[in-house]
């Protein structure tokens, strides 16, 4: 089995998850741009952060098989900062970058003006470096920000075939369907869905321009629920060719999108700037 988590935050994970990871059938995954719980206090923070993202992360797959690929955008809650604007001027330097296969996560947190700036400068510049945009949509009062999102989108260059929208669930996912967008499920323990729920969502709406990922964080997560995703949809007599498709030809597919996804490995290299993952080991 092939897995490819297109929704991962491995800069939160340990080493062993990666090794957990790859033993469970992952071979790809996408690390987006998030926040770290902590606000950021300066543009320049961002900007480190990135790099790791385009560097130290890659390099940390790569030592267990896993291909690397990134979104890079000024996230949707760090959006009403004003601290954190002046990220919107430079991110396109980074959206240049091979491993850069996306805009995101942007979209909305709490729905406000600054949001809606930040989403909308954020879709031109997926248009004008012809990437597709990873959407997150909101936690909250999610049915109103997924229409909100939607209005969004169609005032863009962005067609919507170029448009992901995560963290849909049960309430969400019929308009999301009817938007002509991707459509992405975080299966992430007690706050968004669950492998039985994933699955009736699948045997109701199929296979089509779904993605699911695990959205593994800081918080309370498991960077293994794409594999239970998969058992689980096996069990309930889904084929294997359906869980090929959903778990990695759809994922492959929209980040395809951006023309720069490498999913054949390189031999891992023993030094990133210097260093290994071995604590100092030479």
């Amino acid at each position: 089995m092939r897995i490819f988590d297109p929704h991962i935050h491995m800069t939160s994970r340990t080493t062993d998850d990666y090794q957990a990871m790859y033993t469970a059938g992952v071979r790809a995954l996408v690390e987006p741009s998030f926040w770290l719980g902590q606000p950021r206090t300066s543009p320049a923070s961002f900007y480190d952060y990135f790099d790791s993202l385009l560097g130290w992360e890659p390099f940390r797959a790569a030592q267990h098989g896993i291909a690397h690929h990134c979104t890079i955008a000024l996230n949707p809650k760090e959006a009403n900062d004003p601290r954190c604007a002046p990220v919107l001027d430079e991110l396109p330097r980074y959206l240049v970058k091979d491993s850069v296969v996306a805009v995101g996560e942007i979209g909305y947190d709490s729905m406000t003006p600054a949001e809606d700036t930040a989403l909308a400068a954020q879709l031109q510049l997926a248009a004008d470096h012809g990437l597709p945009a990873l959407v997150h949509t909101p936690h909250r009062d999610k049915l109103a920000g997924l229409h909100r999102t939607i209005d969004v989108i169609r005032e863009s260059a962005l067609p919507p075939e170029r448009v992901l929208l995560d963290h849909l669930n049960e309430t969400t996912v019929e308009h999301a369907t009817d938007s002509g967008c991707w459509l992405g499920f975080s299966i992430y323990p007690d706050t968004k869905m669950d492998e039985e729920r994933m699955v009736a969502v699948l045997k109701t709406y199929g296979t089509e321009k779904t993605l699911v990922n695990s959205a593994a964080d800081w918080g309370k997560s498991d960077p293994l629920t794409t594999r239970k995703v998969a058992d689980a949809m096996l069990a309930a007599g889904f084929t294997e060719d359906d869980v090929d498709q959903v778990l990695w030809r759809n994922p492959v597919a929209f980040y395809g999108l951006s023309g720069r996804l490498q999913l054949d490995t390189a031999p891992p290299q023993a030094l990133h700037e210097g260093n290994s993952i071995l604590r100092g080991g030479e």
